[in-house]
């Protein structure tokens, strides 16, 4: 699993997302922008995350990331994750080098 660089820092969070009120494009294809890790992080339950070799390509990885156990998706890596309890509870921190124009502007952390 790769990990975030060490100049790299968290610049943005999203709230904690359940069953009931995650964003759609979590649950479907989607990447995050270039120079932006995302660390997804589970609080409860399980969540499946799903990694593929391009838009529209195969999956090359799935990972079961666990209460308390995180995963690290890459910069312009595209993704989607997947519940797989209705307990479960998860959020994303995003980093990006501390001293960038993303941090600065603390921008949208997904390409358009």
């Amino acid at each position: 699993m790769p990990s975030i660089p060490h100049d790299f820092v968290n610049y943005k969070s999203t709230p904690i997302f359940t069953p009931d009120n995650v964003p759609k494009m979590f649950l479907h294809l989607h990447n995050t922008r270039a120079g932006v890790y995302g660390k997804i992080k589970v609080m409860s339950g399980q969540l499946k995350f799903y990694g593929f070799t391009e838009r529209r390509g195969e999956i090359e990885q799935e990972i079961v990331i666990k209460q308390g156990e995180i995963a690290i998706s890459p910069p312009q890596y595209w993704h989607k994750v997947e519940f797989l309890t209705d307990e479960t509870r998860f959020r994303v921190d995003f980093y990006a080098q501390q001293d960038s124009d993303i941090v600065a502007e603390n921008r949208s952390e997904r390409n358009d």
